[in-house]
């Protein structure tokens, strides 16, 4: 598959979760999710990391930019949504490993996840703060031993895909980074309802309940700008 190349970041075209899932099984790496941020705000370091590994439609705005570009049927895939549907397409084949969000929140999700999927084969997960470079290298160590099918980090871009790169390098596996898909998970976080999300204004519901995102999402109006100036 031809990758489409936004601000200098190569991102894969995907027209539906199940030709991701299709590609990913056979080519095992790093899921990365993309959205109008990271193309605004790319620099050399995370576009190295992005195109090293595989770059997905996360958002409206990299849908809007790759249409843009001539194909048609892109799609965005919500990574929140994305790792779940690895899990229950996957749960009773493969293995996983979960790292990321507070005590409470892991083993929230490790629980909830073993109530929603029996057969779930998990075998190993921690929380995603590190006391220093020891305790990152001897969970990393540990993936190594265990050799999972399947790695969630839930940790934050650009931090977890540099630390599932350190990972990747020990054990070829499927890994994708969720930020905080295990609070959404979990209920400590409520996502978009489905109005929100249909009509494209899951960012605005965002805004709603965190204003201090206002910050970071001024940056869209400069991301419209280059859409409509064709900069991308």
């Amino acid at each position: 598959m031809n990758k489409v190349t936004l601000n200098g970041i190569e991102v894969f075209p995907f027209n539906s979760v199940d030709q991701l899932l299709e590609y990913v099984d056979g080519n095992k790496g790093i899921l990365v999710a993309i959205n109008a941020e990271k193309i605004l705000h790319a620099t050399d370091a995370t576009r190295g990391i992005i195109n090293r590994n595989i770059g997905y439609c996360d958002g409206v705005g990299a849908v809007m930019a790759i249409k843009q570009k001539g194909i048609k049927d892109v799609c965005k895939i919500a990574g929140c949504e994305l790792w779940l549907k690895i899990i229950e397409r996957y749960h009773k084949e493969k293995s996983f490993y979960l790292v990321g969000g507070k005590q409470d929140v892991i083993d929230q999700t490790i629980q909830k996840l073993k109530q929603d999927f029996p057969d779930i084969n998990i075998l190993g997960y921690r929380n995603g703060y590190f006391s220093g470079e020891d305790e990152m290298a001897a969970t990393v160590d540990d993936i190594a031993e265990r050799r999972p099918d399947v790695v969630f980090v839930a940790m934050g871009s650009p931090k977890q895909e540099l630390f599932m790169e350190q990972m990747s390098a020990r054990h070829k596996a499927i890994y994708q980074g969720l930020g905080g898909s295990f609070d959404v998970y979990t209920g400590k976080l409520k996502r978009a309802p489905k109005w929100w999300i249909d009509h494209k204004l899951e960012f605005a519901y965002r805004l709603i309940q965190e204003p201090k995102r206002i910050k970071r999402q001024v940056y869209y109006f400069k991301y419209l700008w280059w859409l409509i100036t064709k900069k991308l």
